[in-house]
């Protein structure tokens, strides 16, 4: 059962970042055994997180990501090149450790939430790291009409809210990341963007998991079609997930929200994650300041989406397996860059000499 939330209350506790935090990190970080400014964007981090988390020397402990299942009723004109059962089966392959973001967020020392927002199938799991927020069993196909109505929009974005909330009282989060699993959800990712930016769509829809030529062709069509058959709003963020989005983008707009709501910056994945941090800025632009993008894509449009986002990516290798694999891998950039002012020493604890 989701909660529904009051969305319009629920955003107005998001508050802007307090940057004399990042202030006083920067003055610690000039007075590091280092040149200042030569250890550039770890310096440039960890001034961020000071100011997100409001403590002048942030520490982080406790890591989790988020990583939503949902299937798209999209995938019937043929835009990907994996059948829509491999999406459950991922998601069991999620639960027994099998995948590559549970190799990663091991390795990073983070927890993983794994929670169904909209699979195209039953799913039979009782796990601790298991969420069951299943709003239908895929969205429609939006090619000719909305891929869910206003309402399970508003619903997936709760259910987001709420998985957050719920795993932040547990025990307080420090760093989030985001992560998604459903076959053919490129496209409304790209659907999104196309909406948003206002670019021509044969400029931003990538191959997502490798569809050939004619599968490019395909999916150019449809997103076309579906903007045209359904006429999103650019201007409001549950429109565009209403008409052409999906469950898990809805739900990790939600966790975004959250974070922003509770002060924890969020690494944003690749493509897909992405396309929900462009809805959750529309709902609140203050979010964006929570937002660090963890990695470039190798997804076609990925760029366009962190220069609407004015963030600069972490990490540039060439991924695009989403799951939350480049957030989990940006964990470990980021906590270097904390660790670097919690625990060097500065000039006058080590009785080094400074340049002045």
């Amino acid at each position: 059962m989701i909660e529904m939330i009051d969305l319009k209350d629920y955003l107005k506790g998001i508050e802007s970042v307090e940057t004399v935090y990042g202030q006083k990190a920067k003055e610690r970080e000039d007075r590091l055994t280092k040149p200042r400014g030569s250890l550039g964007r770890l310096e440039e981090l960890a001034i961020e997180i000071a100011s997100m988390k409001r403590e002048a020397i942030p520490r982080i402990n406790r890591k989790v990501i988020f990583t939503f299942a949902g299937d798209h009723g999209v995938v019937a004109e043929g835009v990907s090149a994996f059948p829509q059962e491999v999406t459950p089966q991922m998601v069991y392959n999620f639960i027994n450790n099998g995948a590559a973001i549970n190799v990663l967020a091991r390795q990073a020392g983070a927890d993983i939430v794994i929670a169904d927002l909209g699979v195209a199938a039953d799913l039979n799991i009782d796990h601790p790291n298991f969420r069951d927020r299943k709003i239908n069993r895929g969205t429609g196909n939006f090619t000719n009409g909305p891929a869910m109505t206003r309402e399970e929009a508003v619903k997936s974005i709760s259910a987001g809210i709420e998985i957050f909330e719920e795993e932040h009282r547990k025990g307080k989060i420090d760093l989030v990341g985001t992560g998604e699993m459903g076959i053919g959800n490129t496209t409304p990712a790209a659907a999104i963007l196309a909406v948003i930016s206002g670019e021509n769509i044969e400029n931003i829809v990538g191959r997502g998991t490798g569809i050939d030529d004619d599968g490019l062709i395909r999916k150019i069509s449809a997103i076309k079609r579906g903007i045209e058959c359904n006429q999103p709003d650019k201007n409001d963020g549950i429109d565009i997930l209403q008409k052409v989005g999906g469950y898990e983008i809805g739900g990790l707009v939600g966790v975004i929200l959250g974070a922003a709501r509770n002060r924890v910056p969020v690494l944003i994945d690749g493509f897909i994650s992405t396309s929900a941090a462009l809805l959750a800025r529309l709902l609140n632009p203050v979010s964006v300041q929570y937002m660090l993008a963890s990695h470039l894509s190798d997804e076609r449009g990925h760029g366009k989406m962190l220069e609407i986002l004015n963030k600069k990516p972490i990490l540039d290798l060439g991924m695009r397996l989403g799951e939350g694999t480049g957030a989990a891998l940006a964990m470990h950039i980021v906590e270097a860059a904390v660790r670097i002012l919690n625990e060097m020493a500065t000039f006058e604890s080590a009785g080094v000499s400074s340049k002045e």
